[in-house]
């Protein structure tokens, strides 16, 4: 499996290569600064400075060596969340400084994968399996005890806050086929926003408030598989306008995390491409 990281540009609808790969690498998030993105690979955290002939720099995360793809900034571009299962067998959300350090664990509870900070910093959202049940939760970065928002309603995942705070935007199997809806942050005001032959998952705003950019599956495909055909589409905050932006190999991995450039013109992706012979 050869991996490509790449960028696109919603003004220029042009996409650039960053990196490539043979070796599997997942889930690119935009620092703070604009200057490198974060990726996953081998159960390990890299750094990729967004520099020619750049290559990937490994982050030290101390026992956390099962890392997935579930990891993102800060807003202060300070700490770093990830989730990993060496210490409890099940992923557990940890957070560290950003320059790598002692993972500090989070949740208590388990399975628990990360998807989103506040705009404040101050809190986490996630996708916790309860008895089986797929949930969406927010918690103190600080831990203690976790917020249900969702309660069984279908298959509930991606939690991603918009950038005002106002809005936490997920996908749910609710209504059968796998759509992107948001709800407030204490769960109230819910509100779906695709309705299409799709399967919709992993629906990240942009800083400005301004789009959503979301993958999307044949809807015939259960869960979110690596190694399908897929398409990357966006639409307005409001859920309007949606369009396709293109087509790709991918899926588990594209886009997983927010990735977002810091101004709101560009997201980071990975493109896969499938074994020969």
């Amino acid at each position: 499996m050869r991996s490509s990281v790449e960028i696109f540009n919603i003004d220029t609808r042009q996409s650039r290569v960053i990196w490539q790969s043979e070796s599997l690498v997942e889930a690119p998030n935009w620092s703070r600064d604009g200057q490198f993105l974060i990726l996953n690979g081998d159960g390990l955290i890299y750094r990729l400075p967004l520099v020619e002939h750049s290559v990937p720099e490994k982050i030290d995360t101390g026992f956390a060596t099962l890392c997935n793809n579930d990891h993102g900034l800060s807003p202060c571009g300070e700490w770093l969340a990830i989730c990993d299962k060496v210490e409890h067998g099940r992923t557990c959300l940890y957070i560290l400084p950003a320059e790598g350090g002692t993972p500090i664990r989070i949740t208590e509870n388990l399975p628990s994968y990360w998807h989103g900070w506040s705009p404040d910093g101050q809190r986490i959202s996630y996708c916790g399996i309860r008895d089986q049940i797929f949930d969406i939760y927010t918690i103190s970065v600080e831990g203690g005890e976790e917020q249900r928002l969702t309660h069984g309603e279908g298959r509930n995942d991606g939690p991603d806050w918009s950038a005002d705070g106002q809005w936490i935007y997920f996908n749910s199997s609710r209504t059968g086929t796998m759509q992107i809806w948001r709800m407030r942050p204490d769960g109230s005001g819910l509100e779906r926003l695709t309705d299409d032959g799709y399967g919709d998952w992993f629906a990240h705003p942009c800083p400005n408030n301004r789009k959503v950019v979301f993958l999307s599956y044949d809807a015939d495909v259960f869960d979110h598989p690596r190694d399908h055909h897929v398409r990357l589409r966006m639409m307005d905050f409001d859920g309007g306008n949606v369009e396709t932006l293109f087509e790709l190999f991918g899926g588990q991995g594209t886009i997983n995390v927010p990735s977002w450039s810091p101004d709101g013109r560009e997201f980071a992706y990975i493109r896969y491409f499938p074994e020969e012979g």
